[in-house]
């Protein structure tokens, strides 16, 4: 059977999917809005659906839960790196691709913004403790996206390596950077976490 819209002409294949993508987005960009301006725990599901335009049961078919909403935009940011990591040339150590993809891609984000998102999750046990487990989701996709760029297998052991010493100089320079409100740029500690983990492991 053959899909339809209103005006009795064939749905092309793949717009209901980019709806679905549209509305998630659109209901994330709400949420982090709201949290922003009232806090997390000042924000309610309820008014996150409201101000989206959508019903609360709708909600549930795109998010779990209202901190979902913060994880997903961590999660995008990360899937970004990763499409543009498998971009590098595999003739580059896997350690300093890494570093250089991290840092340009932090850079295109606003430091004002990402200081009230990592408030907002500070401020929230549940999302602290949620933010910890996705950093090791975070080093095996970093993983799988390294083993694809350097497929030889005898590397794959170096490989696990540097996705757990990536993340781990990551979760640093963001502590840091956090730590000290933003007053000097979140690259700037990247590039000082990478260069220790450099000097360590020669």
């Amino acid at each position: 059977m053959t899909l339809k819209n209103t005006g009795g002409q064939p749905v092309r294949p793949g717009l209901r999917e980019q709806k679905q993508r549209e509305t998630r987005l659109r209901i994330a960009n709400t949420g982090l809005k709201l949290f922003l301006a009232n806090g997390y725990e000042g924000t309610t599901l309820d008014a996150i659906a409201e101000e989206s335009g959508i019903s609360r049961r709708t909600f549930f078919s795109y998010f779990k839960s209202k901190e979902d909403i913060l994880l997903t935009w961590q999660e995008g940011a990360w899937d970004a790196m990763r499409a543009e990591l498998l971009k590098v040339s595999p003739d580059e150590t896997p350690l300093d691709a890494v570093r250089k993809t991290l840092i340009t891609d932090v850079s295109r984000y606003e430091s004002d913004q990402m200081i009230a998102i990592d408030r907002v999750m500070r401020a929230s046990e549940t999302l602290k403790v949620r933010k910890q487990a996705a950093y090791a989701a975070q080093e095996n996709a970093l993983y799988t996206t390294l083993c694809e760029v350097w497929r030889q297998p005898q590397r794959r052991q170096a490989l696990r390596v540097v996705a757990m010493l990536s993340v781990g100089a990551m979760r640093l320079a963001i502590e840091a950077w956090a730590n000290q409100r933003g007053e000097r740029p979140v690259a700037e500690f990247l590039e000082e976490a990478f260069a220790n983990v450099k000097a360590v492991v020669r």
